[in-house]
């Protein structure tokens, strides 16, 4: 058994450890959303999923954690699965990933916008604990095969809906806001991160049974 599974095992089998992590995602999907509320008037209400990136992929997690509920007390190997499952599984797991990355990657490519020195505050902030913590989204998104799978049409679907993010983050402006101008190196980096951890869920998780109506 690696680390990871012994984690996950231990914070996803029991549940006061459960609820622990479900709390943490739900504060940290607040504070996240924090870093839009002055921007949110100027997108249109049904673009808000797409736009507010990182709460997003906090908000799918939740929703993936909580169907364990039924599954307390047994093992994660005896979690539900099912067709809806596995798209739910799929998207939390490739929006974890894109966007825990994505933020590094954003960051460090407007790097003397964001660094300095950790005792710095407006550093602090900024870029070291933004980036320490959405790099916790990747470690996260990983203990989802533990208990999820996934199917053909579970990727393919959200290969599209990320792609058709990135159409709305650099296409129609909506990208979250930075300090810099992305240019085109940004938007490049980023729909080959849609692409990338679509293929990472599709090495990761196991596929769905015929049984369970796999598609």
């Amino acid at each position: 058994m690696t680390m990871l599974e012994r984690y996950a095992r231990r914070y996803l089998e029991d549940g006061p450890n459960l609820a622990w992590l479900l709390a943490v995602n739900v504060l940290a999907m607040l504070v996240g959303v924090q870093f839009y509320v002055e921007t949110l008037p100027e997108v249109p209400v049904y673009l808000w999923p797409f736009y507010a990136d990182s709460p997003a992929a906090l908000f799918l997690v939740t929703l993936s954690l909580v169907t364990l509920l039924p599954n307390l007390g047994r093992s994660l190997d005896d979690a539900p699965t099912n067709r809806a499952l596995a798209y739910l599984h799929t998207l939390a797991f490739a929006w974890l990933v894109k966007y825990g990355v994505w933020t590094f990657v954003s960051l460090n490519l407007g790097f003397s916008a964001y660094f300095g020195p950790p005792w710095n505050p407006d550093a602090f902030w900024s870029y070291w604990f933004i980036v320490v913590t959405h790099l916790g989204f990747v470690a996260e998104a990983y203990v989802l095969p533990y208990f999820g799978a996934t199917t053909r049409g579970a990727l393919a679907t959200t290969l599209v809906a990320l792609l058709a993010n990135d159409a709305i983050d650099y296409l129609f402006g909506l990208h979250p806001p930075l300090r810099y101008e992305p240019g085109l190196l940004l938007p490049a980096a980023t729909v080959a991160l849609s692409v990338t951890a679509v293929a990472a869920a599709a090495s990761v998780f196991d596929r769905l049974s015929v049984a369970d109506g796999s598609t």
